[in-house]
């Protein structure tokens, strides 16, 4: 999907071959497909974590700008957003 961008009225969600897991004795998000495992760094999952396919790309930034107060994460969120996508980890859900 090279050049395709999220608008903030978009849902993502994680596809059907991934899912995103809580890994204890990782002490971190990993995102679990049929080949392997990611690990995720803090910012990914916190991000990941809210993509369950109810909440738009907008309302994700908001909850995670409430979340961390005084920083601008729109741009960052969406393009993680974007390169998850273009890996093929989420999509954005059928209207």
């Amino acid at each position: 999907m090279t050049g395709a961008k999220f608008a903030l009225e978009d849902v993502p969600e994680v596809t059907r071959l991934h899912r995103l897991q809580w890994e204890e004795v990782q002490q971190s998000w990993v995102l679990l497909y049929p080949e392997g495992m990611v690990k995720l760094n803090p910012s990914a999952g916190e991000i990941l974590k809210r993509v369950d396919g109810a909440r738009s790309v907008g309302e994700v930034i908001g909850e995670l700008e409430r979340a961390f107060p005084g920083a601008d994460l729109g741009k960052d969120v969406m393009a993680f957003l974007e390169a998850a996508r273009e890996r093929g980890w989420i999509r954005a859900k059928a209207r």
